[in-house]
């Protein structure tokens, strides 16, 4: 018997269903139930929440999550060779299991939400996490259905995400999380802990959506970003050129030194540039 439920425990559940992990799905499963429930726990409180999983494999996040009182999770998985052991989940938690056979990049989980409160938490598979996040992040309208993601990244790509002005790992994805939501990473799972291990380290990141992030297109800002960061070591007067447009004007509209660099500039200043962006375009359209 397992800690948190009367279920089966995980590796029996992976050995009777053959769901050995499969790289090319970017499978690495956490057979750990008190680990996946301290990511569940971070989540709370789930009670009257509706929760999106990405990928629950064997489904061992999916288990803490209902053992803590999610009022119904929607697990979105791809893999066929999982579906019968969340079913036997399903029937231990009679509906409050959702199965989306899916794909989760072109999953759209609003129909079923019926306006009820909605967080999405997931052990996501590496090859898909980032483009997946951008995504969510990128929803329109703002705020958006969900009040708050616990995921999981690489060790690497989490610091990415809560990076800010003047750190090693401040970039695009930085600019881009830190400016939709608050950022925040709560705790390391190492390699030993999946199965098969992965070669690195792990983190657990609770992004919270901001209600009024600063104005501007997030289309502006992508531009803005992908034009400094893509030439990070040289000054904005020189990298944002390939914008088109005057380099000197995007930063005096933000109080910025066009001497300076990507890295070193605050997301304020990059919402400045990029509402400047958008003014000159839609100038150029007038004219």
């Amino acid at each position: 018997m397992s800690q948190i439920d009367d279920l089966p425990p995980l590796r029996d559940v992976i050995k009777r269903y053959d769901l050995s992990a499969r790289k090319s799905l970017g499978q690495n499963f956490l057979l750990d139930l008190n680990l996946t429930t301290r990511i569940a726990r971070a989540a709370e409180p789930l009670q009257d929440t509706t929760v999106i999983e990405v990928g629950p494999g064997p489904g061992g996040l999916t288990r803490a999550l209902l053992a803590l009182g999610a009022r119904r999770v929607i697990a979105v998985e791809r893999d066929a060779r999982a579906l019968p052991a969340l079913e036997e989940i399903a029937q231990r938690y009679p509906g409050r299991l959702q199965i989306v056979h899916g794909d989760a990049s072109t999953f759209d989980p609003r129909p079923l939400l019926d306006g009820a409160p909605a967080r999405i938490v997931a052990n996501l598979p590496y090859n898909i996490a980032t483009p997946l996040l951008t995504g969510w992040l990128g929803t329109q309208p703002w705020p958006p259905w969900f009040d708050m993601m616990v995921l999981m990244f690489q060790r690497e790509v989490a610091e990415r995400i809560v990076a800010r002005e003047n750190d090693e790992a401040y970039g695009r994805l930085g600019v881009l999380s830190n400016w939709r939501a608050e950022t925040k990473i709560l705790f390391d799972i190492a390699p030993a802990a999946f199965v098969p291990p992965p070669k690195v380290t792990s983190s657990v990141v609770r992004l919270i959506p901001r209600q009024q992030p600063e104005p501007c297109e997030r289309r502006a800002l992508e531009q803005i970003t992908a034009a400094a960061f893509g030439q990070r070591r040289k000054m904005l007067r020189q990298s944002l050129k390939s914008l088109g447009l005057d380099p000197a004007v995007l930063a005096e509209a933000a109080g910025i030194d066009p001497t300076r660099r990507a890295e070193t500039i605050p997301i304020s200043g990059f919402t400045a540039m990029a509402r400047k962006l958008t003014e000159l375009k839609l100038k150029r359209l007038v004219i």
